[in-house]
């Protein structure tokens, strides 16, 4: 099986304006992180024809086989192109999707029954949220009527060198209910193997551990390392467990040496004081 690879590409003048913060992306790298699926690119881009199909097109060309999520602009207002942008970079037509069609009327019927005069021109915007791109399928979920697409590219993302774009909303609870409910069981489940994550906690200012990350850098190249300072000052170890287990015991080892150094002690109390004090 190859491996899979996400991106991810949010779409909303709200965000890029500050009026709306992204809930989504970090949230879907975590899902993506817990099978194995390595997160790419996040892109945000403004409701705009030319700005999304950039950053379609760059994505697509990223190594294969690749999982795009779009995450807002499916709406019914005028700025909410998100079906036509991603068909027309596609160079594909919109069609209707009878089950999304079918969804909209029943819920036109519940706004004639609350006394709103339901007009054509209110109908027609209304179902532009069912106009997809051609080739489209649902996804599924077993509540909620607003609607996750897929479209399939070169065969789709369970091919090699194919590609997979879902188009999801960008509501939070929308979202996540339909990676919940169809991406990660019929997308991600299974499809990389899962990679062991070791985090070690230490009592030193990051830029003490320069020389060991060096150090480890190029004893174990194939261990993603990252080093997070706040806190808790913490050093995360990411690859296969035989890897990820032999780079722990080299940092853990580098860690106690430093502690047991001239000085060593006494800088770890140092910067704990100084972290206490900046905190109070």
């Amino acid at each position: 099986m190859f491996v899979l690879e996400a991106s991810m590409v949010v779409i909303g003048d709200e965000i890029l304006g500050g009026h709306v913060i992204d809930a989504n992306s970090g949230w879907f790298a975590s899902r993506l992180t817990a099978h194995g699926v390595t997160l790419s690119r996040v892109q945000v881009v403004p409701d705009e024809h030319d700005a999304i199909d950039e950053a379609l097109v760059a994505e697509l060309a990223r190594a294969r086989p690749r999982l795009i999520v779009t995450s807002g602009g499916i709406g019914s207002t005028p700025d909410d192109i998100t079906y036509e942008a991603v068909a027309d970079s596609l160079g594909r037509d919109l069609v209707v999707d009878p089950v999304i069609a079918q969804r909209l009327d029943g819920a036109l019927d519940w706004t004639r029954q609350q006394g709103v005069e339901v007009t054509d021109a209110f109908a027609e915007h209304f179902h532009r949220m069912a106009r997809v791109p051609e080739g489209a399928r649902l996804l599924r979920r077993s509540s909620g009527w607003v609607p996750g697409i897929a479209v399939d590219v070169d065969g789709g993302c369970t091919q090699p060198g194919g590609a997979t774009i879902a188009i999801l909303p960008g509501v939070p609870a929308e979202f996540r209910a339909i990676v919940t409910e169809a991406l990660e069981p019929d997308v991600l489940a299974g499809r990389n193997p899962l990679p062991t994550i070791v985090e070690i906690e230490h009592p030193f200012p990051e830029s003490s551990l320069n020389v060991l990350f060096a150090a480890l850098v190029e004893r174990f190249p194939q261990v993603r390392l990252g080093s997070y300072p706040g806190q808790r000052m913490l050093i995360r170890l990411q690859g296969t467990d035989a890897d990820v287990r032999a780079a722990e015991a080299f940092v853990r080892a580098g860690i106690d040496d430093l502690h047991r150094s001239p000085g060593g002690a006494r800088l770890a109390a140092s910067w704990a004081a100084r972290r206490s004090k900046e905190d109070s």
